[in-house]
């Protein structure tokens, strides 16, 4: 790929990119995100949360329960940590994140498949597993 064309993918991809902060679901998103990240408590919740669902996980694929103190502490600690505002907009914000990168990727690997822009019909046609990228 020559220098030229490289510019050309890179300015392609960065209007790509604008086009998306200019969403106002992606500036809804922001603005979830910073307030997550602007609450301390709210990160301290967290990664508390977070290390205790480790923990669990670890304990049942060693084999052992994961049931009784611990679970109900975990339990009472994610109730606690979904009941706060900014909290629960910052897992709503992650997975709208998540479909809005999905969508982007089932587009380019689905181009590079078919070696054209795909159509609609592109992915509701496919019948492969899903390690094609159409979305199924």
């Amino acid at each position: 790929m020559s220098s030229n064309e490289n510019g050309m993918l890179v300015q392609k991809t960065r209007d790509l990119c604008q086009a998306i902060i200019e969403q106002p679901e992606f500036k809804r998103i922001r603005e979830r995100i910073d307030a997550f990240m602007a609450n301390p408590d709210v990160q301290a919740q967290y990664q508390e949360l977070s290390e205790l669902g480790g923990a669990l996980r670890h304990k049942q694929q060693m084999g052992m329960s994961a049931d009784g103190p611990e679970f109900d502490q975990f339990e009472e600690k994610r109730q606690a940590f979904l009941d706060n505002p900014v909290a629960s907009g910052f897992l709503e914000a992650q997975e709208h994140m998540h479909q809005m990168r999905e969508t982007v990727n089932r587009y380019v690997t689905r181009t590079f498949e078919l070696g054209r822009l795909p159509s609609a019909e592109d992915f509701e046609s496919c019948s492969c597993d899903s390690g094609c990228g159409c979305g199924h």
